[in-house]
């Protein structure tokens, strides 16, 4: 039996391959992939490693690679069409009868594809010609150049009614498939179609495989009806399950750990030549559930970045009603607000490459927009106001499906309520002028509620009162510590770095120590990459392969913070001494996230009682025993 490749498409994007091997193999988070146990061959050092976003599992000891569908033959013994109808069972994918009526569309699908690379191509042609002088001149003022229009592609329609329709014809193209691929306008009362894209700039729009399946043409008339045009919704082209520059983002998202969403063609191109290649962008439309899917496939938490202006607080806020039931434990989101009546592209213009990274480095997590927004809505100056935002995210929080996420933000928001709901709070009486809601998660006059993860200094355990009472919730205890980047953490992974050997040793202790710091994570996550495809690399080939990775800025403040004094993590330091320095760290690194988690958890199940705050206490006392006992 013959499967349309557009089905085992649609099984891979609902299938990710963890969920499938995870049935026989118990597969690790490490990094941005997961390892395991060989299913093919007995060996006691993970060497089995599988990639949701490539889609693919790698086998270093036996060599085998391979999609879902070769592991389900591969380790069930099955044919090609038996796994596939297993898989697509449990996607719930309808396999197709391969009738001549299905062969037939199948066959249509790959004429469209070459239909819309023939337009792609010519569009690109006309922009490099005469016919494209206009619209040259347009991305020149836009600082453009032609290098970058070739990387994306740019393009130019011309003004002629007919100009696609006469050269695809002259290729042979049938009328009826140009239609089909929406390249033309047709109608019962139109008597000789037309080309859709007229005096524009092209921007050609790619499926995940790099496959040209739709357009967005920007108008160079200023009185043109719309600014921007997109294809319509075709047998490829689906607006709300498919992101600009999709193809060429997953490749840097993937080697980042992270992805980022702007607003427009343009946006996702100035995010590029900042450096930031992990971009993308909806196709004029709010994001979509099958958009932000995508989005959770190359990263746990993905940016969305909006111009800093009412319209790019409203287009975040529909973003989050969108997620708020998907929230999860690894998935999430963070917003990025740009200066107001600024997107990315007047960032860059304006203020250049390092602007835009800056801004994007100083993202808001999902629950302080959402206080925000709600925050804005009116004053909280009464009772029954205060008593109406309560309501509002207390029913908010309630859509959130999982279970554990939505008991963490239920305490987060009791956390926060309790400052507003006292007398005469900042927050009920805003001045004439003050912002309120999103104007305090920036710190711009309005009181700044606790954000999650956000870190105060250690307490003094002998004066904090102990009372049974909303004053013992609102105590500093309660609340986490701000620590520098421990010296331990920045130690332990140069040690790594400088003495490949020591992770490489035990590459599981490494990958699963948790780090407070998100840049040593960052680090740490390269190194098993690298590791994984390398065994054998030096100290100096590991570092030009984390600095290729975009991590080399990472790496050089990181390293500017290893105390001289740490003999043993130095690259000159004997191998032996720096192995069993580093495990020591490592065994104490261990000890204190164990720590840290029990805390946690306390402060989460915090129930207002002296028993509970007398746990916290010990806690904290044990937390601060062992890393106290570091420095003695």
């Amino acid at each position: 039996m013959r499967f349309p490749p557009s089905i085992l498409d649609e099984i891979r994007a609902r299938l990710p391959v963890s969920a499938v091997v995870g049935r026989r193999v118990k597969l690790v988070k490490s990094g941005r992939e997961y390892r395991g146990l060989s299913p093919f061959n007995s060996e006691k050092t993970p060497s089995f490693y599988v990639n949701d976003q490539k889609g693919f599992y790698h086998c270093f000891s036996s060599g085998k690679h391979g999609d879902i569908f070769r592991f389900v033959m591969e380790t069930e013994g099955v044919t090609f069409p038996e796994a596939v109808e297993r898989l697509a069972n449990e996607a719930g994918v309808a396999l197709p009868q391969m009738t001549p009526e299905a062969e037939e569309r199948e066959a249509s699908r790959k004429g469209l594809h070459e239909v819309l690379e023939l337009a792609a191509a010519y569009y690109e042609a006309q922009l490099a010609g005469a016919a494209g002088a206009e619209a040259r001149r347009y991305l020149a003022s836009r600082d453009l150049p032609s290098a970058v229009q070739k990387q994306f592609r740019l393009g130019y329609a011309s003004a002629d009614r007919f100009a696609l329709r006469d050269h695809l014809a002259g290729k042979g193209v049938d009328r009826q498939l140009m239609i089909d691929a929406g390249m033309l306008i047709s109608g019962e009362d139109i008597a000789v179609p037309y080309d859709r894209f007229r005096d524009r700039v092209m921007f050609p729009i790619a499926d995940r495989s790099g496959r040209v399946i739709a357009f967005g043409g920007r108008a160079l008339a200023k009185d043109a009806q719309a600014k921007y045009l997109n294809s319509p919704e075709t047998a490829l082209f689906h607006k709300g399950a498919t992101l600009y520059n999709l193809q060429a983002a997953r490749k840097a998202a993937h080697e980042r750990g992270a992805v980022i969403a702007v607003e427009g063609y343009v946006d996702v191109i100035a995010m590029t030549r900042a450096g930031l290649a992990h971009t993308v962008a909806p196709l004029g439309t709010a994001l979509t559930e099958d958009q932000l899917g995508l989005l959770w496939r190359m990263a746990e938490e993905p940016i969305l970045c909006f111009d800093g202006d009412k319209a790019g607080r409203k287009a975040a806020y529909r973003a989050i009603d969108v997620a708020l039931p998907f929230l999860a434990a690894g998935k999430s989101l963070r917003f990025v607000f740009l200066p107001e009546g600024q997107d990315p592209d007047d960032l860059l213009r304006s203020s250049g490459a390092e602007a835009v990274r800056a801004a994007v480095d100083r993202t808001l997590g999902f629950a302080d927009v959402l206080w925000g927004r709600e925050l804005e809505k009116e004053p909280l100056d009464t009772p029954e106001r205060r008593a109406g935002f309560e309501k509002r995210l207390r029913d908010l929080v309630f859509q959130i499906k999982d279970e554990t996420v939505k008991r963490n933000y239920l305490d987060e928001f009791k956390a926060r309520l309790q400052t507003i709901n006292a007398p005469r709070s900042d927050h009920s009486r805003r001045m004439p002028g003050q912002r309120s809601g999103l104007g305090g998660i920036y710190g711009r006059n309005a009181a700044q509620p606790r954000a999650i993860g956000s870190r105060y200094p250690e307490p003094n355990l002998k004066t904090l009162p102990l009372s049974n009472s909303t004053s013992l919730q609102r105590s500093p205890l309660l609340q986490s510590r701000h620590l520098a980047i421990p010296q331990r953490e920045v130690a332990l992974i140069m040690g790594a770095i400088h003495h490949p050997s020591i992770p490489l040793l035990d590459i599981e202790l490494f990958a699963e120590l948790e780090f407070e710091s998100a840049e040593i994570t960052k680090l740490q996550q390269g190194v098993c990459d690298c590791i994984a495809a390398d065994p054998g690399l030096t100290s100096e080939t590991l570092q030009e392969i984390l600095i290729s990775k975009g991590l080399g800025l990472v790496l050089a403040r990181v390293e500017k913070l290893l105390d001289p004094a740490q003999a043993w993590v130095l690259p000159e330091a004997e191998l032996n001494h720096a192995t069993r320095a580093w495990r020591e760290a490592a065994d104490l690194q261990r000890r204190v996230s164990s720590l840290r988690k029990d805390l946690d958890l306390a402060i989460a199940e915090f129930d207002d009682t002296e028993e509970t705050y007398e746990r916290i206490r010990h806690l904290r006392e044990r937390l601060s025993a062992v890393v106290s006992s570091e420095d003695a």
